[in-house]
């Protein structure tokens, strides 16, 4: 008699187990892997110096937003560093002399390096968020001229069903990534020549599981 209810117990304690591992696991779906569609989605970069600023576009690669009930949970892109452009210099001279200087080894050296990456490695979101504020905490690996350092920045992130917006602004300290020209951290006397360490960039991304866009685009190439 004491074994069958040993017995009974064991069988109502194993049912009890299972049926709570049912209960969490309702609801949650594996994530979802949404491709960043690279023509709708835009880069753009600001750098700072004594004297004024340039501004410019870069153009994304490649890259992947990962989702799972609404939520970011991850991702990473590729930017295609040769495609470097600036759009406040309007004489033609000027304009090609600066992109010029940026593609050089005193800046990104985009000829050994012509990719940048980054790695989602925490998505945070933020409590109590408003509507229209950064609702997340992005945290990454961000690789550049093949120095890898962590990022960390705010970031306005919209999940509806495969459909994923993301927007930030990132500031970027350059010399953590052997881009010293013109820093006051390394050279002195530099005047009004000195170029501040921090540059930004403006992120506004789109990503979808039926990426048409970039399909068109493979197939024009």
């Amino acid at each position: 008699m004491k074994n069958t209810r040993l017995f009974t117990m064991l069988v109502a304690l194993l049912a009890a187990v299972t049926l709570q591992a049912n209960d969490n696991g309702k609801g949650k779906k594996a994530a979802t892997s949404l491709k960043v569609d690279t023509q709708k989605s835009n880069v753009t970069w600001n750098g700072k110096k004594v004297t004024g600023e340039h501004s410019g576009n870069v153009k994304l690669q490649s890259g992947t937003l990962e989702v799972s009930n609404n939520k970011l949970t991850g991702g990473q892109f590729t930017v295609d560093m040769t495609s470097v452009t600036n759009t406040d210099l309007k004489d033609a001279g000027y304009n090609a002399k600066l992109v010029g200087h940026l593609k050089s080894d005193d800046f990104f050296g985009v000829e050994k390096h012509p990719t940048s990456t980054f790695k989602i490695t925490k998505a945070e979101p933020i409590a109590g968020a408003k509507a229209g504020e950064a609702n997340y905490n992005i945290t990454g690996d961000l690789t550049i001229k093949g120095k890898t350092g962590p990022v960390t920045f705010p970031a306005i992130v919209k999940v509806t069903g495969n459909r994923a917006e993301a927007r930030a602004k990132v500031t970027i300290d350059r010399t953590k990534y052997d881009i010293r020209y013109g820093s006051k951290s390394f050279f002195d006397n530099l005047g009004d020549k000195a170029i501040y360490d921090e540059f930004t960039l403006d992120l506004d991304l789109v990503a979808t599981a039926d990426n048409t866009s970039n399909a068109k685009a493979s197939a024009g190439k």
